[in-house]
C-alpha cells in the first residue's frame, strides 16, 4: 500500500519579490508534486517561475533542474519531481513591474 501526504507549504501569502518556499523533508517519498494556486496577481506583466531545489540536509541547496512554465494567470499550476533525495523546496523568481502574487503552495508526496 502506498503512503500519501499533502502539506501546505505557503498559505494565502502575498509575494512581491523572489523567494524560496519553506523546505520540506520528503526522503521517504518516490514522487512529489508542488501545486501552486494563484489566488490573485497584480502589477504590470507579472510572471512567476518556480524551480525545484533539493538538499541532503535542509540547509545547503542545489537546483534539481525542473522548472515550471512561466505562470502569469490565476488558477492552479503544478511542478512534478521524481528523483530528489531528502529535502525539497521551490526557488521562485518574480518578473514584471511591481508584481504581487497571492499564493497557496501545497506539496503532495507519494511513496
Amino acid at each position: 500500500m502506498k503512503l500519501f501526504n499533502a502539506s501546505h507549504i505557503e498559505v494565502k501569502k502575498d509575494f512581491k519579490e523572489d523567494f524560496q518556499t519553506n523546505p520540506y523533508e520528503a526522503g521517504w517519498a518516490d514522487e512529489a508534486i508542488f501545486f501552486i494556486d494563484v489566488e490573485g496577481l497584480s502589477g504590470m506583466n507579472p510572471t512567476l517561475t518556480a524551480a525545484v531545489e533539493i538538499s541532503h540536509d535542509g540547509v545547503h541547496w542545489t537546483s534539481e533542474g525542473t522548472v515550471s512554465e512561466p505562470i502569469s494567470k490565476e488558477g492552479l499550476h503544478f511542478v512534478r519531481v521524481k528523483h530528489f533525495g531528502n529535502w525539497l523546496r521551490l526557488n521562485c523568481q518574480l518578473e514584471g513591474e511591481q508584481p504581487v502574487f497571492r499564493l497557496n503552495i501545497q506539496l503532495a508526496l507519494k511513496g
